[in-house]
């Protein structure tokens, strides 16, 4: 993807160095347990991206992923705010080429959905990155690198630490800047969601509903990020290179759910997706590519 001569965002935080994010993890109602002893269970049957399935969905609604419940119990902790290193976002995004392109995807996933919600007469608040290493805080608890990237919609901002973008490649065979960009802008999807509201109403709707009732929610809330995703590729289309949208889909089937169980070597639970298959991130990812319109990516109508 050619973004060499895009600017990068002024909306970039940089915790990288700071030493951590201790103190700053989930609170209160439902007993929560140890973030370590979660990882290390999860992390033993999954891997990286698994993790991201259970804990990423998690804080996209704001939701204490390890409190019980079926997924709607539990309140986030206090919400303070997380260290930086002192770096500007033009120091941050200066550090090394991966940090570079990172922020002008975010750079350029902002111009594109500001002028989307200008067309419809709305105002577009933009999202932060922050970067972290290994470990960092945010407002929707401690962050660490086997997270995966996410999105915390309490304070607006996604989390990324680079790292990530060698385990896509080497672990999951996702190589490529568009599978990169894919990852930023498929947080921008939840962004999006929360500002127009909708995340709320379905975070509404999961605390009425089963646990797979829940995690059926969930799975259409993280395919419209995967379709939103498309859009903004759509409204990039000259920037796209040959093989960008290959390097798409494949970072989309890799990390599906029933691919990510299989690899697991356990047999597909429907009932236990949160983020759809391979052949459904696949499919909205491409959706959004080939409209270029966020109105194609209601995936509360109708079946998936």
């Amino acid at each position: 993807m050619r973004l060499d001569d895009y600017r990068t965002s002024d909306n970039v935080e940089d915790q990288r160095g700071t030493g951590g994010g201790g103190g700053l993890g989930f609170g209160g109602g439902g007993g929560g347990r140890g973030l370590g002893l979660i990882m290390s269970l999860i992390g033993s049957k999954f891997g990286i991206v698994g993790i991201i399935v259970v804990i990423g969905g998690a804080m996209l609604l704001g939701i204490n992923p390890f409190a019980g419940g079926g997924g709607t119990g539990g309140t986030i902790g206090p919400q303070r705010q997380a260290a930086t290193n002192g770096n500007s976002a033009e120091q941050s995004c200066a550090v090394d080429a991966v940090s570079r392109f990172s922020c002008q995807v975010l750079a350029s996933n902002e111009d594109t959905w500001n002028a989307i919600f200008q067309a419809s007469g709305e105002r577009f608040t933009p999202a932060r990155l922050v970067f972290y290493s290994n470990q960092g805080q945010s407002g929707c608890g401690a962050a660490q690198s086997a997270m995966g990237p996410f999105y915390c919609p309490s304070d607006n901002r996604i989390y990324l630490d680079t790292e990530f973008f060698s385990e896509l490649q080497n672990r999951f065979n996702a190589a490529g800047d568009f599978a990169q960009a894919y990852v930023i802008a498929h947080e921008m999807g939840h962004h999006i969601q929360t500002i127009t509201g909708g995340a709320d109403k379905i975070r509404a709707a999961q605390q009425r509903a089963s646990e797979a009732e829940g995690n059926a929610l969930q799975v259409r809330m993280e395919l419209q990020a995967d379709c939103y995703a498309g859009v903004w590729a759509a409204h990039n289309r000259d920037r796209l290179e040959p093989g960008d949208v290959e390097e798409g889909m494949t970072a989309a089937n890799a990390i599906g759910d029933d691919t990510l169980q299989k690899a697991a070597g356990r047999r597909p639970v429907p009932e236990s997706f949160t983020h759809g298959t391979s052949a459904q991130r696949m499919q909205w990812l491409k959706r959004g590519i080939e409209t270029g319109d966020p109105a194609q990516c209601d995936t509360f109508a109708g079946t998936l």
